[in-house]
């Protein structure tokens, strides 16, 4: 009988089940699984990480952006637990991952061997599927099930698996399962769309918060918008899925929100949430009728108390609702808001066109703004960067990721790398702070070993720019948060990539072209001045305690930062 190794066997089922690269780094509990790995090379490729956080998160990024499965691998101990955050970004996003993770060898196991760590108890948190491998017969059948349950339940898979366990030779046969997932239609029931439906012909005033379960649907979201003329408030991990300039759309909600997005769902007399898990739950009225579609029926309620609840695929759901429900001829509710966001836009768009040093991250997004191609993907980190993103970069058609309910500082350059992976053709753009840039950069230098030019551009001011504002709202003192200077242009062009170093407005716009003309991976280091970003909406006690840092501030430095000050006064005295 014709026998093959086992680390074979499940390289070409990885094959079989559409994974064409894995992020990670060798080492002693895997090495038998890389060598596997390397005759698979022209199917599989193996990308090298610098650390594993980056990988997990990569592999994250390339779930969100594709919906395929991401794959991760490390050594046990310490690669292992470096892998956590990354996981824990995919599982709160809801992206299916698979990590395959080394364990000391199996005639070792609990003796306290060097780099032993008890794995099943560490991934349980983290993990829908969390198994380790007894034998070298269970693996294919352990890796296919794993992957099913990453791909059912939009989360994590972990196989844990002892490397002598690959070396072992497994015989040529039929397995007991096979390399597919059939993914389930559910629908709502026939009665809960009549109710949903006499919901709507009720309102006189709906409003739509759309998440990221919307994202394949945006045609059947504007016509149901436009149908029962509603406006469209985005979740952050929505970013995109309408353009950000359509007259239907009022941008994000919550903290990084704009205000007439505040302004108007506290106005409405209908919520519909689609395809969303928002997490701010202060940011939503109380006591207001709420319809919720959801693909997941276990999410439906979770976040918001609803009357009616429609399980199924948002595309299909939308396009029922607007088959039935009463086309609406009253368009006040939705010209006000319209107006509104027309003299938001219009504000931004002076804060952007500014000419003048220093530098204000408005003005970053305005010059990539003009140099960004319609099918980009940009790839966010967390922060400040976060609001000024979100906020002054309008997307079209382009792709947006960001680690989500995570929030994860340092999710920026390895989603950039992940785009670059899932579509060669596409600009791939990291937008980072310093602060969050500095937690994974060294795997800058994974983008020009395997050729991948991103482009990374670092709002640099030398501190947590956000933990600062944090701090302010609670009326505290600045502690903790001054970085130190560092010039990332200087450490791109020491990885091999290019680097750019601006300080003054008139070297800004010209240094992003020359960035993206590059065929290497590029670092743009923006010095900018600090700048508080706002919500767009002020609470009393967020002004109350502003100010009373405000005051701290002046009498422990003897002065205000007046831009900061100015604008906040501004804000409140709308």
């Amino acid at each position: 009988m014709f026998e093959r190794r086992t680390g074979a066997v499940l390289a070409d089922q990885l094959v079989d089940w559409g994974v064409d690269h894995i992020y990670g780094i060798p080492g002693d509990s895997v090495n038998e699984f890389i060598s596997d790995l390397h005759k698979k090379e022209d199917e599989l490729k193996f990308i090298q990480v610098r650390h594993e956080e980056a990988g997990a998160l990569a592999a994250a990024a390339y779930a969100k952006l594709t919906g395929k499965l991401g794959v991760c691998l490390s050594i046990a101990g310490p690669g292992a637990v470096h892998l956590l955050n990354g996981l824990y970004d995919a599982r709160e996003d809801k992206a299916p991952v698979l990590a395959i993770v080394g364990q000391v060898p199996s005639n070792e196991l609990g003796t306290g061997a060097f780099q032993e760590v008890k794995l099943e108890q560490m991934f349980e948190d983290v993990a829908v599927f969390n198994e380790r491998a007894e034998s070298f017969e269970q693996l294919p059948d352990l890796l296919n099930q794993a992957i099913r349950e990453a791909y059912a339940n939009s989360g994590v898979s972990v196989l844990v698996v002892s490397d002598d366990l690959f070396a072992e030779k497994h015989p040529e046969k039929p397995g007991k399962t096979s390399a597919n997932y059939a993914k389930p239609r559910i629908a709502p029931a026939k009665q809960d769309l009549e109710e949903a439906v006499k919901l709507i012909n009720q309102a006189k005033k709906p409003i739509i918060l759309a998440g990221k379960g919307a994202k394949h649907a945006r045609t059947e979201l504007l016509t149901f918008a436009e149908h029962i003329k509603s406006p469209i408030i985005l979740s952050l991990l929505a970013k995109g899925i309408i353009p950000d300039h359509h007259s239907y759309c009022l941008g994000q909600h919550g903290q990084i929100g704009t205000t007439p997005s505040y302004e108007a769902i506290n106005e409405a007399d209908l919520l519909l949430l689609v395809g969303t898990s928002f997490p701010y739950r202060s940011f939503l009225p109380d006591n207001l009728p709420a319809i919720q579609i959801d693909n997941r029926a276990s999410a439906i309620g979770s976040i918001y108390p609803v009357e009616v609840g429609l399980p199924g695929d948002a595309k299909e759901v939308l396009g029922e609702l607007t088959r039935t429900a009463e086309e609406k001829v009253e368009t006040d509710y939705i010209e006000k808001y319209q107006a509104k966001m027309k003299e938001w836009h219009t504000q931004l768009q002076m804060q952007k066109k500014r000419e003048e040093s220093p530098i204000q991250p408005p003005q970053i997004m305005y010059a990539l703004e003009k140099n960004i191609e319609k099918d980009a993907v940009v790839s966010s980190d967390v922060g400040n960067v976060t609001v000024w993103t979100t906020r002054y970069l309008p997307l079209t058609q382009q792709e947006f990721i960001v680690s989500g309910r995570l929030a994860t500082m340092g999710c920026g350059l390895p989603g950039a790398i992940a785009a670059k992976m899932a579509y060669p053709d596409k600009q791939a753009i990291a937008i980072c702070g310093d602060g969050g840039f500095s937690m994974n950069m060294q795997d800058f230098v994974t983008a020009v070993k395997y050729d991948l030019p991103v482009k990374v551009i670092v709002l640099n001011n030398s501190q947590l720019g956000l933990i600062k504002f944090e701090q302010a709202t609670i009326g505290s003192s600045n502690y903790g948060i001054d970085m130190g200077e560092m010039n990332f242009a200087q450490f791109a062009q020491s990885c091999g990539g290019e680097g750019y170093r601006v300080e003054k407005f008139e070297d800004l716009e010209t240094s992003i072209k020359q960035a993206f003309l590059s065929d290497k991976p590029a670092i743009i280091d923006v010095v900018i001045e600090d700048m508080a970003p706002l919500p767009g909406k002020i609470s009393y006690q967020q002004a109350v305690k502003y100010t009373e840092y405000l005051i701290k501030e002046f009498f422990s430095t003897g002065k205000i930062e007046l831009p900061n000050m100015k604008e906040s006064v501004k804000r409140l005295l709308k």
